[in-house]
């Protein structure tokens, strides 16, 4: 049953970056380095870089979730990601700003607020799990291969 869990929470997580990735790639990157300036955390000659590149390393991220490959580590790296962006996040809120977060798209996101940390912070929960399944799965002690008597 543990075993299935993990393997919902991995396709889960997976499948948020997935939409997030996807949903800011159909746009034109102008649109989401706008909601990265609106942070204003990023100095404007990253702003393009990070908008061209952030969504294909979350649709990577996402791909290899999904396959299974490295979950501990690729969790692990999904959890670190989603920490730094409620981070950041925390950061704007506590300054007063209203970013468009620019999770899922431009303009598309909710307002930050005590419903998207929590939203949010459910996300770090589950790449901690998946990543702790992950660690915890390659630890579990392997049965012992049976031993099958050669012929006399």
């Amino acid at each position: 049953m543990r075993r299935w869990l993990n393997i919902a929470a991995r396709l889960i997580l997976a499948a948020i970056f997935l939409v997030a990735a996807y949903a800011k790639i159909k746009e034109p990157w102008l649109q989401f380095a706008v909601s990265i300036d609106s942070f204003k955390l990023v100095p404007e000659k990253y702003l393009e870089p990070m908008a061209i590149w952030l969504p294909r390393c979350e649709l990577a991220l996402g791909i290899a979730l999904l396959s299974g490959i490295a979950v501990r580590w690729f969790g692990l790296i999904a959890t670190l990601l989603l920490a730094t962006f409620v981070g950041a996040a925390a950061r704007a809120y506590a300054m007063g700003l209203t970013p468009d977060c620019g999770c899922f798209g431009a303009g598309g996101g909710d307002m930050l607020g005590p419903k998207w940390f929590a939203e949010h912070g459910a996300m770090v929960l589950l790449g901690l799990a998946v990543s702790f399944g992950g660690f915890a799965a390659e630890r579990a002690p392997k049965p012992a291969p049976e031993l099958v008597p050669v012929g006399d």
